[in-house]
């Protein structure tokens, strides 16, 4: 394992640099049993990949957890050299309108491939929470008509926002945002892979930047690597440009202790260094639910960050908020010291 004082290795030449790749597309899982956390989903997974017997599906969870290289690994599974004339991959870049559901999608379920017996041609469709309605309900009639030779997979953010006649006619598979031990876990293994140099705390902040987001997590890597040659906990808040925790940490750790005017000062450090008031509410809200307090004040504290960070989002981001829930958070302690 590097130390902070390990000279960093030589640079590569751009020839054979290896961070041409993206880490995300390098290390992407091909098989369903590779796929990192949610084990419930992806056992699930493994029994389609296993018998053949696919039904429309929908994948839905938070960015980063897996859906599409869970999608894309089933496919190749079920459809092995067939994949690339039996599967069409639509995301949200393209149009996603009523014609191409019209056109696009209808052309290819219509489509002959010769396949083995008990497998179907794959729709796969990302980001499909963001298709109109008319080209879901355009899509619903098509899931139909072509059911015995074509399947579905739609992978989405929030499934409520697919209508419901579509939800009916698929298997819905959710997918949750990933332990920090499933992050490290696989970080480890890019690290090793990589002869990356790195500090244990420097993986700790790339596994709280990511905040269960494994893409972001390999995205924050690869990036801290290019830029600095070295995994430490500074060079990875440089590069993801979050407000650092340990001032944050500070600022908690100066109300409980009765020192307001303290915490004031350290909110507006990070205020004038350019942080958005989101950047800080959110790593406020992170530090205080992992923060050693009692149970009581911890619930207060985050509902009344809660509040403030919905204010933010209505667009009330002053420092003047800022230091408002700082106050909120001052009478909350003195209240409960009183009691």
């Amino acid at each position: 394992m590097a130390s902070s004082s390990s000279p960093p290795p030589p640079t590569p030449s751009s020839s054979t640099s290896p961070y041409e790749m993206p880490w995300v597309e390098k290390y992407r899982p091909t098989k369903v049993s590779d796929v990192v956390g949610n084990e419930d989903a992806v056992s699930r997974l493994q029994v389609i990949a296993r018998d053949g017997n696919m039904p429309n599906l929908i994948l839905s969870g938070p960015p980063g957890t897996g859906k599409t290289t869970s999608i894309l690994a089933l496919a190749h599974e079920l459809l092995g050299p067939n994949f690339k004339e039996a599967v069409l991959e639509l995301n949200a870049s393209d149009d996603r309108g009523i014609d191409v559901v019209r056109n696009k999608i209808k052309m290819f379920a219509q489509k002959k491939v010769t396949l083995p017996p008990g497998r179907h041609k794959m729709i796969i469709l990302d980001e499909a929470d963001s298709m109109t309605s008319g080209a879901q309900q355009a899509l619903r009639r098509t899931m139909e008509i072509y059911s015995n030779s074509t399947r579905f997979a739609l992978a989405c953010n929030t499934s409520a926002k697919i209508i419901e006649p579509i939800q009916s006619r698929c298997a819905l598979v959710r997918f949750s945002r990933l332990s920090d031990q499933e992050i490290l876990g696989r970080l480890m293994v890019v690290v090793d892979a990589e002869k990356v140099p790195y500090v244990p705390e420097g993986l700790e902040a790339i596994i709280f930047t990511a905040d269960g987001d494994m893409r972001q997590a390999l995205n924050n890597l690869q990036a801290t690597v290019t830029g600095f040659r070295f995994v430490n906990q500074e060079n990875v808040f440089k590069v993801c440009d979050q407000p650092h925790p340990l001032h944050v940490k500070n600022m908690v750790h100066n109300i409980l202790g009765g020192k307001f005017d303290n915490a004031c000062s350290g909110m507006k450090k990070l205020f004038d260094l350019g942080y958005s008031p989101t950047d800080i509410i959110t790593t406020l809200f992170r530090i205080i639910k992992n923060y050693d307090m009692a149970e009581y004040l911890k619930l207060e504290f985050m509902k009344e960050t809660g509040f403030a960070h919905m204010r933010i989002c209505d667009g009330v981001g002053s420092f003047l908020q800022l230091c408002g829930l700082l106050a909120k958070l001052a009478q909350v302690r003195e209240t409960a010291k009183a009691a």
